[in-house]
């Protein structure tokens, strides 16, 4: 009697393509590669994605949505204030990555090119941005001043920029439980919120400076 083939998800798919970097030390170089050595069809794999750069992207963007998925199963998440929300997002975003943590630094370390290893990070950029741009468009909707209204793009741009920061220090962080990169996020999320709620949009000439200087600082 023929043996049942187990259905293919996309988070069986990612599951197998991460073991496979892992234990070969290496991306995979072909589609037809990766598919033979993780036992799938090769059209099961296209069910999800048409190339093997779109997978890399998508599990980042796995990484955002199962993010949010734990976010939501907190019932009093939608009672928090904004900047709680953006604390309990990277708070929560990190916790995924740690535990993924071998595949996260190999996949960002493999090209000489830091460009390169961030390719796969574009997906990531709109759903992050997206995010803040959404934190940001409801507070203001409580606000009657449109002097006291915060631009949800310059916001959602400093969230990215903020994320990338958090990444390189959580990359660099050897302290256990990784205890530093905690005290990273809580200082960089409640400095830039400070930044907004207390100083005029039209005094901030360079958001990327003063963000670079207070995550390292």
């Amino acid at each position: 009697m023929a043996t049942k083939t187990k259905k293919i998800t996309i988070e069986s798919l990612i599951a197998k393509y991460m073991d496979y970097v892992l234990e070969h030390e290496m991306i995979p170089k072909s589609i037809y590669k990766f598919c033979k050595v993780a036992e799938i069809k090769e059209e099961d794999f296209y069910l999800f994605y048409g190339s093997l750069a779109s997978l890399q992207k998508g599990i980042w963007k796995q990484f955002f949505t199962n993010t949010m998925h734990v976010m939501e199963k907190n019932e009093e998440f939608d009672d928090f204030s904004n900047k709680d929300k953006m604390l309990t997002f990277f708070f929560t975003f990190f916790e995924i990555l740690t535990l993924n943590r071998s595949y996260v630094l190999f996949v960002l370390e493999q090209e000489k090119n830091p460009m390169k290893n961030l390719e796969q990070l574009k997906e990531l950029r709109k759903d992050i941005k997206h995010f803040a741009k959404d934190l940001i468009e409801d507070g203001n909707a409580e606000k009657n001043s449109r002097i006291t209204k915060h631009s949800p793009q310059l916001f959602s741009e400093g969230a990215w920029l903020q994320y990338m920061f958090i990444l390189r220090f959580w990359m660099k962080d050897d302290s256990a439980r990784f205890e530093k990169t905690d005290m990273a996020i809580e200082k960089s999320v409640n400095t830039i919120f400070d930044v907004f709620d207390n100083t005029p949009l039209e005094n901030i000439l360079d958001f990327g400076k003063f963000l670079y200087k207070e995550s390292f600082a």
